[in-house]
C-alpha cells in the first residue's frame, strides 16, 4: 500500500540508480569498442543511446524533489526572500563548480598548473566551501576552512589558461557544464515555483510553456535567444519532475492514491508516443541538440522508472535491494565529484588502466567496477560524516 508523500523513499532509490549510471556512463565514455546503444549518439544522428538518457533522468530527480523542499518551506510560512535566498544559494554552488569543470576542457598545457593538479585542487577547494559541517564543529574553525576554499579557488582561477600558447585565453562559460546547467535549470524552475507557491494548475502550466519554447525552436518557428533557459528543454524536464511529484500529493491528498500507478503509466507512455509524434517536425532525436522529441521521450522513460521505483520500493517495501548504492541517492554531490578526486590522482600518479581494460567487455566491467567503487567509497564518507551539502 502506498504511503503519504510526506517523504518517499522512492525518489532517492531514483537518484541512487541514476547517479550509478552517471558515473557509469562518464568513465565508460573512454572505453573503446562498446556496443553502439551504450553510447551517446553524435550530435548530427537521429536517435539517442543508454547514455543520452540519464542526464535528463538526472534533471527530472531534480524536479522530483521541488515539491517537497521548496514547497516545505512555503508549507511552514518561510518567507519569500528566505526560500529565494535559499534557492539562489543552492543554484550559485552549482553553477560555480559547473564552471570550473566545462574550463578543464579547454585547459592549456601551458598553464603554470598541470592539468590534473589543477582538477585536484578545484575540487578540495569544492570541498572545503560546500562540505557538510558538523554542526558541533566551533563557527571559527568552520569559516576558517570555508574561506580557505573560496581562497584556493581564486588562486586557481587566476592561475588558469586555456586555449593554445598562440591564442590563450582566460575561464569562460561556453556551455557551463552538467552543474552549470542543472543549477541555471533549478534556479529558473524553483524560482517559478516560489512564485505561484507550488500551486498545481501554475506548474503545470509553467511546464506547457517551456515545452512549447523548445517545440518552436526546434522547428524554427522560434528563433530568439532567452536569457538562461536556451530552448527551454532543462527547465522542461526538471519541471516535468515537479509537475509529476506534485501530481502524487494531490493525489495522496484526495485519498487516491490507489490511482497512481495507473495514472503516472498512463503519463509516461504519452509523453514517450509524443516524442515519436514530434520527432519528423523538430530535428529528430538529439540529447545534444536538445530537441523536443528527446525532451519528451526522456521524460517518458523517467516517469516509468519512476513508477517502478514507487512500485518497488514505496508499495513491496524492497528499499532494501538498493541498500549498496544507497549512498549515491543520500550524498549525489560527492559521488558526482569523487571521481574528479580519482581520475586527477591516478594522472598526477602516472597510473593508467592497460589497454585491455579500456575496450571491449573488460572496460564495460571496468566502467561498472569504479560506479561501484565510487558508491563505496561515498558510503564510507558519510558513515565519518563527509560529505557535501549545498
Amino acid at each position: 500500500m502506498l504511503k503519504s508523500s510526506q517523504r518517499l523513499l522512492s525518489i532517492d532509490a531514483f537518484r541512487a540508480l541514476t547517479m550509478l549510471t552517471m558515473i557509469f556512463v562518464n568513465d565508460v565514455s573512454g572505453v573503446k569498442n562498446i556496443p553502439g546503444w551504450i553510447d551517446h549518439v553524435k550530435a548530427e544522428d537521429d536517435g539517442m543511446g543508454f547514455a543520452d538518457t540519464v542526464f535528463p533522468a538526472f534533471l527530472f530527480i531534480v524536479g522530483l524533489s521541488i515539491p517537497f523542499a521548496i514547497g516545505k518551506r512555503i508549507t511552514r510560512n518561510d518567507s519569500f526572500t528566505s526560500i529565494a535566498a535559499h534557492i539562489l544559494v543552492r543554484s550559485l554552488a552549482l553553477i560555480v563548480m559547473g564552471f570550473f569543470h566545462v574550463n578543464l576542457e579547454g585547459y592549456s598545457a601551458a598553464a603554470p598548473l598541470p592539468y590534473a593538479l589543477w582538477e585536484l585542487l578545484i575540487t578540495i577547494g569544492f570541498f572545503l566551501v560546500w562540505l557538510d559541517y558538523p554542526t558541533e564543529m566551533k563557527a571559527g574553525k568552520k569559516y576558517t576552512l570555508i574561506g580557505t576554499g573560496i581562497l584556493l579557488l581564486g588562486a586557481l582561477a587566476a592561475l588558469y589558461k586555456g586555449g593554445t600558447p598562440e591564442d590563450p585565453h582566460w575561464m569562460q562559460p561556453s556551455w557551463w557544464g552538467i552543474l552549470g546547467i542543472i543549477g541555471w535549470a533549478y534556479l529558473v524552475t524553483a524560482m517559478l515555483y516560489l512564485l505561484v507557491k507550488g500551486n498545481f494548475t501554475g506548474i503545470t502550466l509553467i511546464l506547457a510553456v517551456f515545452l512549447l519554447i523548445n517545440i518552436l525552436t526546434h522547428a524554427r518557428l522560434l528563433d530568439i535567444s532567452i536569457p538562461l533557459i536556451n530552448d527551454g528543454s532543462s527547465v522542461s524536464l526538471i519541471m516535468a519532475g515537479a509537475v509529476v511529484s506534485s501530481l502524487y500529493t494531490l493525489m495522496d491528498r484526495k485519498g487516491k492514491l490507489s490511482m497512481v500507478l495507473p495514472v503516472f503509466i498512463g503519463l509516461g507512455v504519452l509523453a514517450i508516443v509524443a516524442g515519436f509524434v514530434l520527432r519528423p517536425y523538430t530535428e529528430g532525436i538529439s540529447k545534444i541538440r536538445s530537441t523536443p522529441a528527446w525532451v519528451l521521450i526522456c521524460s517518458g522513460i523517467s516517469i516509468l522508472v519512476f513508477v517502478t521505483m514507487i512500485w518497488l520500493v514505496d508499495i513491496l517495501g524492497k528499499m532494501h535491494w538498493f541498500k549498496a548504492i544507497r549512498p549515491a541517492g543520500t550524498s549525489t554531490l560527492t559521488c558526482y565529484l569523487i571521481p574528479y578526486l580519482l581520475y586527477s590522482l591516478l594522472m598526477l600518479l602516472g597510473i593508467q588502466f592497460p589497454a585491455w581494460l579500456s575496450e571491449g567487455m573488460p572496460g564495460l566491467i571496468r566502467s561498472i567496477a569504479i560506479a561501484f567503487l565510487v558508491i563505496f567509497l561515498v558510503g564510507w564518507m558519510e558513515k565519518k560524516k563527509v560529505r557535501l551539502k549545498i
